[in-house]
């Protein structure tokens, strides 16, 4: 039997705003355990929460920028239930009437083809706080300094056929999120994560198979081996003759496998009911206006510019666009060279090569925009080939120049285009070769474009590689075909 997977993601995105979603105690990473939880992050009796407008404003882009609809009123509703980590026995969400309503998100697949995956809503809420085993001698410690921080939990509709689609959408939001700037989207810290549903269903069929929902994957590569694993789990299950059962699952990336948590619970199970502490949250088309005329170039947008106007392939440019970070350096660097499709070329050529190798951002590239800029114009003008643009890259990277014109100057890599040098060093090459050039003078015609390679290597190296190669390749043709 042909099977086909239906995947759903629910993404939880941290919100990048300096205090709590109901109070004003700091968000900032890193600090000591339970330092930064105040007295309505835990409930205390007698608190009362506040909304951070911050907060709102940032879900109101986000349904924005996914052409969403935004509900004029929304309402956030109590959550009960007991965990170790959540102080007050309930999470503040929104259940019923969600600030973000339906929009839609386009993703791009690896061989350039597009696909639209519906979003169902996104809805603020407070994150709980953290459990913590390590160092605790089988005791569990907790940590309340997330408790409170304001999360926007984006829901998909079940439109994702494959791992590789999954990943795709994740990425897709990641990349508006930080576009927005409403996250920085660090999946390490826990700044986006996401649960994933999967089920399985004979092909052809309409009707949804039974879920499983895979909670907390922090990165993309996970959430590719952790469906890769859930569907195999439920194939073979089903083909054995058992039943998948709802429930939520944890997905292993040690054992590379996901492993039962606890039977899915129900809506009803948590008790929703209205916040009675808070007001709804009313907004008005003003206030919607004020807030899409910020709404920066947003990746779509980017990434359709970059191909109609700057003449780039599909493939680059989404690559290019894929961060708000790789695409203004990228700009930066078109900007000084004048030059799309070589500027494009060395950013994800040897610049991105050089950082990963180093495990670096693009923010903390040794090499400038500027710099970069400076050594393709160089290239394209003729004053260094592309041998030598390599060695000026690396001068720069190791922070040998202050431009690629100081390096090029220091290491005397300018290239020779002077057809007088370069004939002298090419009769040099031929009166110390007659072995290679007696070869050349008696193989087949066909065999010479391969062994005239020898005589370019030979004036390449008297050259120091400065000499102009298309020069050397076509002027040596010249001679050694004179002595045939």
């Amino acid at each position: 039997m042909q099977w086909e997977t239906v995947i759903g993601l629910e993404v939880h995105v941290q919100l990048a705003t300096r205090s709590k979603i109901f109070s004003g105690a700091s968000t900032a990473f890193g600090a000591e355990p339970n330092t930064q939880a105040c007295a309505v992050d835990l409930g205390l009796p007698g608190v009362l929460p506040v909304l951070n407008e911050q907060a709102v404003a940032m879900a109101v882009q986000f349904g924005l920028a996914v052409h969403a609809e935004i509900p004029e009123v929304s309402v956030f509703d109590r959550k009960n239930y007991f965990y170790p980590d959540l102080p007050k026995g309930y999470q503040t969400s929104q259940m019923y009437h969600p600030i973000v309503g339906a929009g839609e998100v386009e993703i791009t697949l690896d061989d350039d083809t597009t696909k639209r995956i519906r979003i169902h809503h996104a809805h603020l809420e407070e994150d709980a706080g953290k459990s913590l085993h390590e160092d605790f001698h089988g005791m569990t410690g907790i940590d309340l300094n997330r408790a409170g921080t304001p999360l926007l939990e984006i829901v998909s509709e079940p439109d994702m056929r494959s791992a590789k689609e999954a990943a795709a959408y994740l990425k897709a939001i990641h990349s508006i999120v930080t576009y927005l700037g409403i996250s920085d989207g660090n999946m390490a810290e826990g700044s986006m994560r996401c649960d994933v549903n999967v089920s399985v269903r004979p092909k052809g069929q309409e009707a949804f198979g039974t879920r499983a929902e895979i909670k907390n994957v922090n990165s993309f590569r996970f959430v590719e081996r952790a469906i890769a694993f859930e569907v195999e789990r439920q194939i073979e299950l089903i083909e054995d003759g058992g039943k998948v059962v709802q429930e939520t699952r944890l997905f292993d990336p040690e054992r590379d496998e996901t492993r039962s948590m606890r039977t899915k619970e129900e809506a009803n199970d948590y008790r929703y009911f209205p916040c009675p502490d808070l007001l709804p949250v009313v907004l008005d088309q003003a206030y919607l206006d004020h807030l899409r005329s910020q709404l920066p170039e947003l990746p779509a947008d980017k990434r359709a510019r970059f191909q109609n106007e700057l003449g780039l392939s599909a493939y680059d440019a989404n690559v290019l666009s894929a961060s708000r970070e790789m695409a203004e350096f990228f700009e930066e660097v078109h900007r000084v060279c004048g030059d799309a499709k070589q500027a494009a070329n060395w950013v994800q050529g040897e610049l991105s090569g050089a950082l990963n190798r180093e495990n670096l951002s693009i923010q903390n590239s040794p090499v400038s925009a500027q710099q970069l800029g400076e050594l393709i114009r160089r290239v394209l003008d003729d004053t260094i080939n592309g041998k030598a643009a390599k060695q000026v890259f690396q001068a720069l990277w190791n922070g040998q120049g202050e431009s690629a014109d100081a390096v090029i100057e220091a290491k005397g890599l300018k290239q020779v285009t002077d057809t007088g040098a370069i004939e002298a060093m090419i009769d040099q090459v031929i009166a110390e070769s007659p072995a290679q050039v007696a070869q050349y003078r008696d193989s087949e015609p066909e065999k010479r474009g391969k062994m005239i390679g020898y005589f370019v290597g030979q004036v390449m190296k008297a050259s120091r590689g400065t000499a102009n190669p298309q020069q050397v390749n076509g002027l040596l043709k010249e001679k050694l075909d004179a002595l045939l």
